[in-house]
């Protein structure tokens, strides 16, 4: 506990939270039959295109399976025909086909407890709303058991007969009434039929999963729990990872070391520097504040404890003498340098370094966030200088050929358009794209971070001197213990 503050509650044990929710789009030359067959491993054709997909022999997939609300027609249990009809509804090449949710399942929970989670959660969130769901379970065994669940995007009539997407309503002023639009018609605007696309809804499904899956960790007696929120919004002071991305998952678990897989790894042996300085300085602050508390007596409380310290100090071996050479050098310096005489001032040493540690680790942490998000800003200025010149190059073609161009980059200019509507949505904000200042803040912070956590190894050093008296304290007090036994017994 940190001295002066109010306790603090225990923070559960933490499983794996990833919850993604992305849209599958035509104008991207994607399809909603080729991402069901993928997802389920079976051999589809997309009758729009007359393409057909094959993935039976894809390996990993443990369970498909589609729940529909009970006004769909039932042929709609049938992926193909499914999945097939939301292809042939939808004319345009730009088209929403899907929307999808990729999860990361419990992997506390075994197969039918998870199976059971991911159905209650689709059939409660989306099925019960409207949509119609095709969900499926992978897991090859690498310990990332997860699940894609494929969503409906227009609505279904009561007869079962694909509704519209969106409708015209017209702009009313004050009284009610149409506001002319100077052209001899009237002011509109268009209004989604449902609120699925809402920008509150992917903050509910993400919450929605969090909750149902803690659930099913309590039933399973499990003391595991995911939360949806970052670490800021929990107020946890850790720093957060780098989201690793495919290619370079696929890589680490091939043995190949990645970047974004060397921070990580750094940032884990960071987090573990924190909580073990945190972890070793409380245990010296409440051990010093109950020895300051008692009565001293004549003779010094340190010297004693330095004597005692320096009997412990006899190892055999010329390895072990130089080490409890250095200890004892180490803890000389630390009282010696700090001016510390008695068990109060020890005290007030510890206290000082407990706060000066909160306070550097608060200054790393607001680093860390601050470089985390300078570096999402300068790949999205990466991300979008690589695929300018294939963006241009469809603005400058006919739009008789623009379709088939778009076609055949598809990913490319999808990687284009998130870049430039992420730095589109921060100019929108007052502030200006400027990616030499960010990598200038950026190694500008890391530097100052380093020079943290160098002061945070240093002060590690120190607590480690310190406990060798709190070491010494227990080994006085254990041969204390049977002399004032004697004593009472005379």
């Amino acid at each position: 506990m940190r001295p002066n503050s109010p306790a603090r509650k225990e923070v559960a044990t933490i499983a794996i939270y990833h919850c993604t929710i992305k849209i599958i789009k035509r104008s991207e030359g994607r399809s909603a039959v080729a991402a069901a067959a993928y997802r389920s491993g079976q051999k589809l054709t997309n009758e729009w295109d007359g393409h057909t997909h094959d993935y039976t022999r894809k390996g990993g997939i443990v369970h498909s399976e589609i729940i529909l609300p009970a006004h769909a027609p039932p042929t709609f249990s049938d992926r193909s025909t499914l999945w097939n009809s939301v292809e042939a509804i939808e004319k345009s090449g730009k088209s929403q086909l899907a929307r999808e949710l990729e999860i990361a399942l419990p992997a506390e929970l075994d197969r039918e407890a998870q199976l059971a989670l991911v159905r209650t959660y689709v059939r409660n969130n989306f099925v019960s709303a409207g949509m119609c769901a095709d969900f499926a379970l992978h897991d090859k065994g690498d310990g990332n058991p997860h699940a894609h669940i494929m969503l409906t995007m227009r609505p279904l009539t009561p007869g079962g007969e694909w509704g519209a997407k969106c409708r015209k309503e017209y702009d009313l002023d004050e009284r009610g009434q149409r506001i002319p639009d100077g052209k001899g018609g009237w002011k509109n605007h268009r209004a989604d039929t449902t609120d699925w696309n809402d920008r509150d809804k992917a903050e509910q499904w993400r919450a929605a999963w969090a909750e149902y899956a803690n659930r099913a960790l309590e039933q399973a007696n499990r003391p595991e729990r995911i939360d949806h929120r970052s670490y800021k919004r929990q107020g946890v002071e850790q720093l957060p990872t780098v989201h690793m991305g495919v290619a370079a998952t696929r890589m680490e678990r091939r043995g190949i070391v990645t970047d974004k897989g060397n921070i990580n790894r750094q940032i884990a042996a960071d987090n573990k520097l924190l909580k073990e300085i945190k972890a070793r300085m409380t245990r010296l602050y409440n051990w010093t504040k109950e020895e300051a508390s008692k009565p001293q007596g004549r003779e010094s409380v340190m010297a004693q404890l330095w004597q005692a310290r320096q009997e412990m100090s006899k190892p055999a071996t010329r390895t072990g003498k130089v080490k409890a050479l250095q200890e004892s050098a180490a803890l000389f310096n630390f009282l010696q340098g700090n001016g510390i005489t008695s068990m109060q001032e020890l005290h007030e040493k510890i206290a000082a370094m407990n706060s000066a540690y909160y306070n550097q680790r608060g200054e790393i942490v607001s680093a860390e966030r601050r470089i985390a998000a300078l570096t999402e800003r300068l790949e999205m200025w990466a991300q979008y200088e690589k695929y300018k010149h294939i963006r241009r190059q469809l603005d400058s073609l006919k739009p008789s050929k623009q379709e088939k161009f778009a076609a055949q980059h598809g990913p490319e200019l999808a990687l284009f358009d998130t870049a430039a509507r992420q730095l589109k949505d921060l100019t929108a904000t007052g502030e200006a794209v400027t990616p030499k200042q960010w990598r200038a803040e950026a190694d500008t912070l890391t530097a100052k971070k380093d020079v943290l956590y160098q002061e945070m190894r240093a002060m590690r050093e120190e607590i480690k001197a310190v406990e060798g008296l709190r070491k010494a304290a227990e080994q006085l007090a254990k041969t204390e213990a049977p002399r004032k036994e004697r004593e009472n017994d005379r």
